[in-house]
């Protein structure tokens, strides 16, 4: 098992980053593993939508099949899965005079004999943690528009 936790700050409302985040697919602009990720079937985004997730991770490519299994006003859980791993995202939101805090989690267990490796990728799975950390707020900002400024305006 694998778990990462970081908590972001997304200069735009709650509900504006959470209908953004709901929509697994764009995950290719802020997951720096995610090669691909395709919205399977139509209409719209809701509990049960799926997503085919292609990442790549110490150079090797595995695909994933994501399924929105939660989805709150405050939180969106994302469960992945194929035959070596479960992948949970948990998003929990938190709004402040406008500004969202995101705590992002996430969590893998390995199965089979990929068990054995989950306590080796720990330090691999923090570095990923840091850059989506660092991808996540830009992606927003870029889907959403600039956010508001911040500080005493011009002079």
């Amino acid at each position: 098992m694998v778990e990462v936790e970081r908590v972001l700050t997304v200069r735009h409302p709650l509900d504006e980053v959470v209908r953004y985040l709901a929509d697994f697919s764009h995950a290719e602009m802020w997951d720096p593993g995610t090669v691909t990720c395709e919205r399977l079937g139509a209409g719209a985004v809701a509990v049960g939508t799926e997503w085919r997730n292609v990442s790549e991770f110490r150079g090797r490519r595995t695909e994933l099949r994501y399924r929105l299994v939660r989805w709150e006003p405050d939180r969106l859980t994302f469960v992945g899965r194929n035959k070596t791993a479960t992948s949970t995202d948990d998003m929990r939101f938190e709004e402040h005079a406008g500004v969202t805090q995101l705590t992002y989690r996430a969590h893998v267990d390995f199965h089979g004999l990929a068990r054995l490796a989950g306590p080796l990728l720990q330090r691999e799975f923090e570095r990923l943690g840091d850059q989506v950390s660092e991808r996540l707020p830009r992606a927003v900002d870029h889907a959403l528009g600039a956010p508001p400024s911040q500080g005493d305006g011009p002079r």
